[in-house]
């Protein structure tokens, strides 16, 4: 869309264009790649993207789209898997503008005889211990979550990271070597405690302090970048940057079993076929 949306769609507003988004992702997406398409289908302005829901760490859009997937899966339009990939299903392949309009009073007569909150429970459980572990971190001194981004890199496979953090130096806070198999790299890292969206200023200032001393660069932060912050990121002709945001960063911590444990619930079940064997 040539022209920015300015106000800030309503989640059964959303609905039809969700559908389009996974239809043209492929027929899935991450909730990451879904929200920049949905975005990019709704030509959402910086300012609406950039909104927080509450006090964040979420945005107001992407907590309207987690909703959105959340009525269609109801209706069996969509699903997700255990890794947190959505996906379309055949019946919401089918299904008209017209119909997907009709959902969210559809789902709301089925839960009238039994009333519920309508929530996923997946995704609910892990935006909960993710916005739990951004709040811990966003209360970490800069140079404690300088220290926190040295130690992820070298768990990750890179040596001799150095914070540097100077006065001056054009906004990088340190740098790393990652060795491959045959080669090595130098990369400048930034890493910024954000509440809200990074915008592309932010990417192009980063990218100017690399200029002349290498073309590696890893911007982490608690935030989430815009799409034009992404599509900054990756402009042609220019040295591309990698960027972690704060889901990625909370998925790397968990990874690497940093600060974050995981647990797996046994479950205990009788079988009562086996005593009649007896």
């Amino acid at each position: 869309m040539s022209k920015k949306t300015t106000t800030i769609p309503t989640y059964d507003r959303m609905m039809w264009p969700a559908l389009q988004a996974l239809k043209e992702s492929g027929g899935s997406a991450s909730v990451q790649e879904h929200l920049d398409r949905v975005t990019q289908l709704m030509g959402l302005s910086e300012e609406v993207q950039a909104t927080l829901h509450k006090d964040g760490p979420e945005t107001e859009v992407a907590y309207r789209l987690a909703w959105a997937r959340t009525y269609m899966k109801k209706v069996g339009a969509v699903e997700n898997s255990t890794r947190g990939i959505w996906s379309i299903t055949p019946s919401g392949r089918a299904l008209t503008e017209a119909e997907v309009a009709e959902i969210p009073a559809k789902v709301r007569r089925a839960e009238a005889a039994t009333p519920k909150p309508i929530v996923d429970d997946e995704e609910t459980n892990e935006e909960t211990w993710k916005d739990q572990l951004l709040d811990i971190i966003r209360d970490m001194p800069a140079d404690a979550f300088e220290r926190l981004s040295q130690r992820i890199l070298r768990e990750a496979g890179f040596v001799k990271v150095e914070v540097t953090g100077r006065a001056g130096d054009g906004g990088i806070d340190g740098i790393g070597v990652l060795r491959l198999v045959l080669v090595s790299f130098q990369v400048f890292f930034q890493c910024k405690k954000y509440s809200g969206t990074v915008g592309p200023g932010a990417i192009r200032d980063f990218r100017g302090a690399m200029v002349g001393r290498t073309d590696k660069g890893l911007f982490i932060t608690t935030g989430r970048f815009t799409a034009d912050a992404k599509k900054e990121a990756t402009r042609d002709g220019a040295p591309p940057i990698e960027l972690i945001d704060g889901e990625h960063l909370c998925d790397l911590l968990k990874q690497l079993k940093l600060g974050v444990k995981t647990e797996m619930v046994e479950k205990v079940s009788v079988e009562p076929d086996f005593f009649k064997g007896i």
